[in-house]
């Protein structure tokens, strides 16, 4: 699986005499490309309203770009999945760049707990957390202390003299 992108994507049922203007449906899906998206679009819309690829159009598709790539800021995501036992609900949170980052983050981090597959999770809504009190997870609120730091205990001295050989072995330990 590539990197993930964030794709809009609107379709709708085809026109008919009977409806000639139907409803749009719009979506926001994280999908390797175009391609995949479209599929997905299609899939969840078939298990949503009585459309299916056959008797539907997609009028728009549209990459969605982070506004602000450089800051980091807190993800939280809810999410539906199947396991091998059943079909649970999960809201996760995660420290990240970009919301297509954080939902990167969260495929790994359900593959690697939960043996959960792409295809088994479906993703119900990323929420930016603008606030640090709406912070739910401790793993998250960790981070979120004033002046954190994390300590450098084993740091190798850069030797200036160019001795091959030394009498004495460095301690790296200061």
């Amino acid at each position: 699986m590539g990197r993930l992108q964030e794709y809009q994507v609107i379709g709708r049922h085809l026109p008919t005499e009977a409806n000639p203007t139907p409803k749009l449906y719009r979506m926001r899906i994280f999908a390797p490309n175009e391609v995949v998206a479209k599929s997905r679009f299609w899939y969840f819309l078939t298990k949503l309203k009585k459309v299916k690829k056959a008797n539907g159009e997609i009028v728009s598709l549209n990459k969605i770009a982070e506004k602000n790539p450089l800051r980091v800021k807190n993800f939280g995501i809810w999410i539906r999945y199947d396991s091998r036992s059943g079909t649970h609900n999960m809201y996760k949170e995660y420290r990240e760049m970009s919301r297509t980052e954080a939902v990167e983050a969260l495929y790994q981090d359900m593959a690697a707990r939960h043996r959960a597959r792409f295809r088994s999770i479906h993703i119900l809504r990323v929420v930016e957390i603008e606030k640090s009190e709406d912070v739910k997870r401790p793993y998250i609120k960790q981070l979120l202390t004033k002046n954190l730091s994390f300590p450098l205990p084993h740091r190798v001295p850069k030797i200036n003299n160019k001795k091959v050989f030394s009498a004495t072995r460095p301690s790296t330990f200061a």
